[in-house]
């Protein structure tokens, strides 16, 4: 029997190509969810009902389902109804999307509303456009506060691509899962899948507070 060395050495190739297939996933997704919460976010603080109430109902349906029942729904329910075929990566960056959208839409929403009112009506009284406002005026501003709570965001999407392993997607919990399928070596596999989530986010932390410091004296 190979020793508990081997085992990890033999593992990490494998556990270094569903890392960078994590890391792929995350990234498409939350390039696609930061479009969507942008677009949701400025939509729920709208005045006009018609724009905020389908973006209220988005955030509110996302956040009040599991991301396991979306991916599912996406992969598994869609389909049948819609009768077409969608491939477990696409429905995997669908799901991750349209969860993190959701709740980059309310991180929008936050950043928006943190922003004095005057600062509008300011600069609607210099002659600028509402569209204009937001653009150079409002979302500059929000945004800087808001990029600790995106990085958070980063790290939680990150852990949710886990899930992902039930649709048979090859990011890195299911190489680990393939891994100790052929060895049986539960402990050391999953003890090396863990360290690797766990140096990807502490980075990812150490950002976060670093960002809030950075801001927090400006």
């Amino acid at each position: 029997m190979p020793s508990s060395w081997q085992v990890i050495l033999d593992a990490v190739p494998v556990l270094l190509e569903g890392t960078l297939i994590t890391l792929k996933l995350v990234t498409i997704s939350l390039a696609i969810a930061f479009v969507i919460g942008l677009i949701s976010g400025l939509m729920s603080t709208s005045s006009n009902k018609l724009l905020r109430m389908p973006a209220l109902f988005y955030v509110d349906l996302i956040r009040g389902t599991p991301l396991l029942v979306q991916v599912f729904f996406i992969y598994l329910g869609l389909p049948v109804f819609l009768d077409i075929r969608i491939p477990a990566e696409a429905a995997g960056i669908a799901a991750i999307s349209l969860n993190a959208g959701a709740y980059i839409s309310e991180i929008f929403r936050g950043g928006i509303d943190s922003i004095h009112r005057g600062q509008m009506e300011a600069a609607r009284s210099l002659g600028m456009s509402k569209f204009l406002t937001m653009r150079l005026v409002i979302l500059p501003q929000a945004i800087r506060r808001m990029t600790p709570a995106f990085v958070n965001q980063v790290i939680v999407s990150i852990k949710d691509t886990s899930l992902l392993s039930v649709i048979g997607i090859r990011e890195l919990t299911q190489s680990g899962e393939i891994i100790i399928a052929e060895n049986f070596r539960a402990f050391e596999i999953w003890g090396v899948v863990a360290i690797f989530y766990f140096i990807i986010i502490y980075a990812l932390s150490w950002l976060a507070r670093r960002l809030e410091r950075r801001f927090a004296v400006k």
